[in-house]
């Protein structure tokens, strides 16, 4: 009887690295041409913040000059700083002429 042998086949295990992005900060800068209730708007809008933690961040920016108002991805980072930048002046403020600044940084 020559049969022939079959072997099971044999799951190869494929190592899957998965690369993340590193984080990114979007920080927000001071300056005197904007005011608490707008800052507090602008996060509670664009980041979905309460109104207390809004205050937090609007103090700290004030007392600081800079805020880090979120940790994301490149890509998301810069479509917030965008959305930071389109915000519109402050109507509170008559000598505000536009949006407040933010920049990104790496985390790390």
């Amino acid at each position: 009887m020559s049969g022939t042998t079959v072997l099971p086949e044999l799951e190869v295990e494929e190592e899957v690295r998965v690369r993340r992005q590193p984080p990114y900060h979007v920080i927000l800068l001071n300056d005197d041409d904007h005011s608490y209730a707008y800052v507090i708007e602008m996060l509670r809008e664009l980041f979905g913040y309460t109104i207390e933690k809004g205050f937090l961040l609007a103090e700290e920016v004030d007392k600081k000059g800079r805020v880090i108002v979120c940790t994301t991805s490149l890509e998301r980072a810069e479509l917030k700083q965008e959305q930071i930048h389109a915000y519109g002046p402050d109507p509170l403020i008559e000598r505000c002429k536009g949006s407040m600044t933010a920049i990104i940084e790496p985390s790390e």
